[in-house]
């Protein structure tokens, strides 16, 4: 009797938890179903190394973190977010929208992921304007999508080698960076670095260009203060976002005013992020990228 009480609350609390996470992360305007069609490997398939880094939750929650804050170091790529996003009053939006699509073209069928890439090819058509110098945006334009793309992409690896696997083979970082260029260049990015060596040559070369104003420090007032959706999910969501912050190059955390806390910071989060992590792995025994592994294995039963 006692062993079946157990088994139910830890089912109850595995499927709130998972539950939480999924009103996180997934969109109901883009529904994709990673189940089918049997044997469709995605663009990249299970062997990838797209594959392995991001299929793990919360090293993906703690990266997308920090790519949002930086990004939002780049004027112009924060000026078409400020001016053509509500990030400001659905903060949750804007990151389902961004988990569903980073999910979907990673894990998705071919025809979900190349769908989903056009449909924000359709909408960067209609993103552009004036930012606050003067100077004219676009969110097709070539150098943005490329900005943002590394931005998202060197955080994701940078979480994944603190919190999962921080022995992953440079080839196999390298391979990442290959891999991960392909989604940037079908949305139309071009001189998309493609190695560790070369993004960070990237990174350090963009410093320039950035700036810390009153839009950036309001964006990452908006991400700090964002509140995780469910009971079951807000006693980690300050921790993750502190994560994201202790994430960022020293010279962003700086920039954006973290540097002072950052020792303190480095020590509460990363243990506390290691101890969540097996948990969260639990609770999403199912996720998405064991449901496109038995889609692409399907075929091979038959």
């Amino acid at each position: 009797m006692r062993a079946g009480v157990q088994a139910g609350v830890q089912t109850g609390v595995r499927a709130r938890i998972a539950a939480g996470v999924t009103q996180l992360t997934s969109s109901q305007s883009l529904p994709i179903d990673y189940s089918s069609p049997p044997g469709d490997p995605g663009l990249f398939g299970p062997d990838s190394v797209c594959w392995k880094v991001h299929a793990d939750f919360t090293s993906m929650i703690v990266g997308g973190i920090s790519a949002l804050m930086l990004q939002a170091l780049h004027p112009l790529a924060l000026a078409g977010v400020w001016d053509h996003s509500s990030f400001r009053t659905d903060i949750h939006g804007r990151l389902r929208r961004t988990a569903t699509f980073i999910a979907g073209t990673t894990y998705g069928s071919r025809a979900d992921a190349l769908t989903l890439i056009q449909r924000v090819k359709t909408i960067h058509e209609k993103v552009k304007g004036t930012a606050p110098d003067g100077r004219p945006y676009a969110a097709d334009d070539p150098i943005l999508l490329t900005w943002v793309h590394v931005a998202e992409m060197s955080s994701f690896l940078a979480s994944y080698l603190r919190y999962v696997d921080p022995d992953l083979a440079p080839a196999d970082q390298d391979r990442y960076y290959r891999e991960t260029a392909l989604i940037a260049e079908l949305l139309g990015a071009t001189g998309v670095p493609k190695s560790r060596e070369e993004i960070a040559f990237y990174l350090q070369s963009k410093r320039a260009e950035l700036e810390v104003g009153p839009r950036t420090r309001e964006v990452v007032r908006v991400l700090m203060a964002a509140r995780a959706p469910t009971l079951a999910t807000r006693p980690v969501g300050k921790l993750l976002l502190g994560a994201g912050v202790d994430l960022l190059p020293d010279w962003a955390q700086r920039s954006l005013g973290f540097g002072l806390w950052a020792p303190l910071r480095r020590v509460v989060v990363r243990p506390g992020v290691r101890a969540i992590a097996p948990v969260m792995r639990w609770a999403l025994r199912n996720g998405v990228s064991k449901r496109a592994r038995a889609r692409v294995a399907a075929c091979a039963e038959t």
